[in-house]
């Protein structure tokens, strides 16, 4: 168990230096090309959710974070978990904690991909996590439903 805990710190401290470099490098709404008409990277802040959405209503972030992560914790624990499930929950914890810490100490969440390719709202490591463990996720469920099938 040592090892999630150790893996939750490391995938943390990788979103927050990522964001201070970001915010140490570039002006608010500035940035540079990385890979031509693919990635960009371009400094900006969010105040909602996902998107922006519900802006501006932080403590309703800091309720809904922390029953997340009480909630999804003592899920995790109750019972034995797949490998796939133990990363995919590192990468939960680990995103939903990386912007929480934004949001507590800035206010916001730093922000700095962008799809150039196509048009996508601008997100950063700890949304790379959340995402790659929600997929991990279902594609964990969708592989035991066609087992039990």
């Amino acid at each position: 168990m040592i090892i999630i805990y150790i893996s939750i710190v490391l995938c943390v401290l990788l979103d927050q230096l990522v964001k201070l470099w970001v915010v140490n490098q570039f002006d608010l709404h500035t940035g540079i090309s990385v890979i031509d008409g693919i990635l960009s990277l371009f400094y900006t802040r969010n105040d909602g959710a996902a998107w922006g959405i519900l802006s501006g209503n932080r403590m309703l972030f800091y309720v809904i974070t922390v029953l997340f992560i009480v909630g999804f914790a003592w899920w995790f624990h109750k019972d034995e978990k797949s490998v796939v499930s133990r990363i995919a929950y590192v990468c939960i914890i680990a995103g939903a904690l990386g912007n929480f810490i934004d949001r507590v100490y800035l206010g916001y969440v730093v922000d700095m991909f962008q799809l150039d390719f196509i048009r996508f709202p601008i997100f950063n490591v700890a949304d790379m996590f959340l995402t790659c463990g929600v997929a991990l996720m279902l594609l964990e469920t969708l592989v035991l439903e066609r087992k039990h099938d």
